[in-house]
């Protein structure tokens, strides 16, 4: 099956499927001599596992990874690492009646008209179980991005993701393309992971997260669900990361998150608010920093032509809501005729808090495959 692998300097393979003996991912590419421990793989793992609260899919998985290449003493090798993480919690009966139907808004039917012959227990491939792989890699980026920063002697470079909105509840953080956030319940400019950790729905303004939360257990107790919106803003950036056309990091960042479950659209910067600009107020005047060139505004989203200008990326992801729901729904025999399904298991009815570091994870990567096609990490400069 073609479409499981990603990147350039920086390659991922995720493999496995949902209810599957395991899954993982195959990372190509990262330099020999990065700090590597399990831990820093569990961490992030712990904050996408199923079962982190009534909000999510009852699914009781620990979702331990395990290094089986690539990585000797704490310090990586400069060979393929290969991370693997075993399914335990896989009830897979729930999912017999896909054997002869497919679920409306799954997957399902597409799969079988692609490659006929399908695992159809949990969704396979088309689970967000799948993203096991993509978290996986994105920390082994993030190794990546802290060991060039530490060698370079620049400041951290900082991935924050939120939910921003859930259904129509929307959160206080101001505007993407704002440079001065007061007045706001959320400032952006000095979020962390373990203030948006706080909240259950990964929502730092706590009034939008207590609103979120009635919502989400509303819609599960309808037997319905929720879709939503995630911010992401990365601090720390240098300007000159990227490649022009087809390579625009704009394009690569695109790639990686519109491929995340789900997804349903992306926007950098003011977004789609700018078709109704004029030019004079899209455009971000220079102005003087503390270390040369400096924008006024912050509308490009940090990226220009597709590179990177320096100023802290901005981007926002939208997320249907989970297709998975307890209701009759009319889906399609594979006989030849529509069926009603009323299919069981166990589902998010909201994807939101666990997309978070999703999100993270797919602008990590890009963002150390970028580098590495700039910069010689154990050699200790940039040649861009």
């Amino acid at each position: 099956m073609a479409g499981n692998s990603f990147g350039g300097a920086l390659r991922q393979t995720t493999f496995g499927e949902s209810h599957g003996i395991a899954l993982g991912c195959v990372v190509d590419g990262c330099p020999a001599g990065v700090p590597l421990e399990p831990q820093r793989l569990a961490q992030a793992l712990a904050r996408r596992r199923p079962g982190q609260s009534t909000l999510t899919t009852a699914r009781a998985e620990g979702d331990e990874p395990e290094i089986l290449s690539g990585v000797y003493q704490g310090m990586t090798l400069g060979t393929p690492i290969a991370v693997l993480v075993r399914n335990h919690d896989a009830k897979s009966k729930d999912y017999s009646i896909l054997q002869e139907n497919s679920r409306a808004g799954h997957a399902d039917f597409t799969y079988r008209a692609r490659y006929g012959h399908v695992d159809p227990r949990g969704g396979g491939r088309a689970s967000a179980r799948e993203t096991i792989g993509r978290v996986a890699a994105g920390a082994i980026a993030e190794a990546i991005l802290e060991a060039w920063r530490l060698q370079q002697g620049r400041p951290a470079i900082e991935v924050v993701a939120w939910v921003q909105s859930i259904g129509d509840i929307q959160a206080d953080t101001g505007s993407c393309w704002q440079i001065a956030t007061a007045g706001h319940a959320v400032n952006p400019a000095t979020l962390t992971r373990a203030e948006v950790d706080q909240s259950l729905v990964r929502c730092p303004d706590a009034q939008a997260s207590q609103a979120m939360i009635e919502a989400i257990d509303a819609a599960r107790l309808q037997r319905d669900s929720l879709g939503g919106i995630v911010r992401c803003i990365v601090r720390g950036l240098p300007a000159g990361w990227g490649d022009p056309v087809f390579d625009k990091l704009t394009g690569t960042l695109s790639h990686a998150l519109m491929s995340l479950p789900a997804a349903r659209g992306v926007q950098f910067g003011s977004g789609f608010s700018a078709a109704t600009m004029r030019g004079s107020q899209h455009n971000d005047a220079f102005v003087q920093g503390d270390h040369g060139a400096a924008f006024a505004t912050n509308h490009h989203g940090g990226l220009l032509g597709g590179i990177s200008s320096g100023a802290d990326l901005c981007l926002e992801l939208a997320f249907k809501p989970p297709a998975t729901i307890a209701q009759p729904q009319q889906g399609w025999a594979n006989a030849g005729h529509p069926q009603t399904l009323q299919v069981g298991g166990r589902h998010d009815p909201c994807v939101l808090p666990r997309a978070v570091p999703l999100v993270e994870a797919a602008v990590a990567f890009c963002l150390a495959d970028a580098m590495l096609r700039v910069a010689t990490l154990t050699s200790g400069g940039s040649h861009a």
